[in-house]
């Protein structure tokens, strides 16, 4: 014990030192009078841990969300009491349905005064409960470190996910001795020997066997799945958004399975004899609709992920392996390779799906996107991180990019707009001197673009794509599906997104055309600064695959 934890502390001084035991590095914030000690805590560790201040609570949790999910560790998102909460569990949201370890605190009121509904009262265990591994309220000041170790170990055990803490008030005033915790050493579960031998016998047999590559894994276990998805020439798909987990670049990926999933690829899909399904829930988008596959497991899967709850939830597997992602990844390296070659036509045929699909269409307009993004593979860093917002134009990507194996591509599976340039900062904070992408529409943008303060303020330096179409182009897109010629609520005024980011101090270009694109996105780069990129992009071409004429036509028909 040292001198520190002997001594009577402040609540909340207890509080920072329980994150700073925890190995806790970034705090994203929006201050409040609510948790007033805690950011005092915080201002005496400042030397052992990064306070962000922020400009919004979702944007806090979304930065908080998106350091999770890039370095495995959870990070920590504060804010105050009632609206702040409320406006921070959006990042709560998305931390849950994207499996992302992270810590949520929230300034309570003072618990005397509970039940009376005190100014900003909330009772955070109901509000949470649905969208939160953990929700614990600290009322007593020496239970702190016990109870912030444990919320650490619920957030990154098992399935990942976020865990909500409220701190009273007065207990952050209190006086008391309580001793910092550190980490527990725990032995996460390992795959069996006669279940891995189980897998490898089901593969031996197959004809078309896919794996789909989904959740959260480490630089060195995503090396050991690539080299033994490669020995074996098994095509690979990655889960919506789930890019980073694979190299676009090697001949055995042939796409993702997620919103925009190339219909020929679902097909094809369809069409398996073994679904080596690793890391992924199968959810709703990979699963497209849940019409992937059939309850029954007509389709043999193998399904392997952290939490022998999410195994056989929705698809019955034919083999269920309750492992950690990183020790599974291990132990696969260590068996030999299965003496077949009988799918490699099978892989070349799916290959050759995605290399057509990636193939820049002759789209109408000055401004072709898919070109665009070729041109952007090559400008980019060998470790670039880019991150995604919501919305029709984030398909784009997914389709018209190939990833390395350095590089990142983090965004939102739960569909949340405003994700973008917050997990953009939060990414340029964790990793400084790292390119830093962001791809955002312009509805996502201007529900969090004011975050670039946060980014000048910190010294963040991302490149914002501003896709610009005038609109929410999703709901768009499905109002012409279900209602031709009757757009309702979906148009868009605009500032000019050069002149507002020149009024941060930074740099701002304008592309109306697809020679204009890499020169300017150079001097983006170039200038040091955080940058957006504004593309007016054609409103007709309202998806990479159809025309706001073509859906009506495809309507008529029906």
């Amino acid at each position: 014990m040292t001198d520190s934890t002997r001594a009577p502390r402040l609540g909340g001084h207890i509080v920072a030192d329980a994150l700073v035991a925890q190995g806790i590095s970034h705090v994203f914030a929006v201050p409040g009078e609510s948790y007033l000690d805690v950011l005092d805590g915080l201002y005496a560790v400042r030397d052992k841990l990064t306070l962000i201040t922020c400009r919004f609570e979702a944007g806090a949790a979304n930065m908080a969300e998106a350091v999770g999910k890039l370095t495995g560790k959870p990070a920590v998102a504060f804010v105050t009491r009632g609206p702040g909460a409320c406006h921070a569990a959006i990042g709560v949201h998305v931390a849950m349905q994207d499996s992302t370890p992270m810590l949520l605190f929230v300034g309570q009121i003072p618990f005397e005064e509970t039940d009376r509904e005190s100014f900003q009262e909330v009772d955070y265990r109901r509000m949470f409960q649905p969208l939160a591994k953990w929700v614990t309220q600290i009322d007593d000041a020496t239970r702190i470190p016990e109870l912030i170790a444990h919320a650490v170990d619920v957030a990154t055990s098992g399935r990942p996910g976020p865990v909500v803490v409220a701190l009273s008030e007065e207990m952050q005033r209190r006086m008391a001795v309580a001793t910092d915790i550190g980490r527990a050493d725990v032995a996460v579960p390992h795959p069996s020997p006669a279940a891995l031998a189980r897998m490898m016998t089901m593969l031996a047999a197959s004809q078309r066997p896919l794996a789909i590559l989904g959740g959260n894994w480490s630089e060195t276990a995503r090396g050991q799945m690539r080299d033994w998805l490669v020995a074996h020439n098994i095509p690979v798909t990655v889960g919506f958004r789930r890019q980073s987990l694979y190299p676009g670049v090697l001949d055995n990926f042939v796409g993702d399975m997620g919103v925009g999933a190339d219909p020929a690829l679902v097909a094809k899909a369809k069409q398996s004899d073994l679904i080596l399904a690793f890391g992924t829930r199968i959810g709703e988008p990979v699963s497209q609709g849940y019409t992937l596959f059939d309850q029954s497991g007509s389709a043999p899967i193998v399904h392997v992920y952290p939490d022998a709850a999410e195994i056989g939830r929705v698809y019955r597997p034919a083999l269920g392996i309750a492992t950690d992602l990183d020790v599974f990844a291990a132990e696969l390296a260590k068996l030999p390779p299965v003496a077949s070659a009988a799918w490699a036509g099978w892989t070349r045929d799916l290959r050759a799906i995605r290399m057509a699909g990636y193939a820049a269409p002759q789209y109408q307009g000055v401004l072709n996107l898919a070109a665009a993004l070729h041109d952007l593979e090559g400008l980019l860093t060998d470790d670039a991180i880019m991150t995604t917002d919501a919305g029709n134009f984030a398909t784009w990507a997914p389709r018209f990019m190939h990833l390395k194996d350095g590089q990142r591509f983090i965004g939102p599976t739960n569909g949340a707009m405003g994700y973008g340039v917050p997990a953009a900062i939060g990414a340029s904070l964790a990793y400084p001197g790292r390119q830093v992408v962001c791809f955002a529409g312009d509805g996502g943008f201007m529900m969090t673009g004011q975050e670039l303060a946060t980014a000048f303020h910190h010294g963040a330096t991302p490149i914002v794509l501003v896709f610009n179409n005038g609109m929410y182009g999703t709901i768009r897109m499905y109002q012409e599906r279900s209602f031709p010629n009757r757009p309702s609520a979906t148009a868009l005024t605009n500032p000019d997104f050069v002149r507002l980011i020149e009024a941060f101090g930074g740099h701002g270009e304008l592309v109306t055309t697809t020679a204009e694109f890499a020169p300017a996105f150079a001097r983006a780069a170039a200038s040091g600064k955080p940058a957006v990129i504004e593309l007016r992009t054609d409103p007709e071409q309202i998806t990479t695959r159809q025309t706001i004429a073509q859906i009506h036509a495809a309507a008529a028909k029906r």
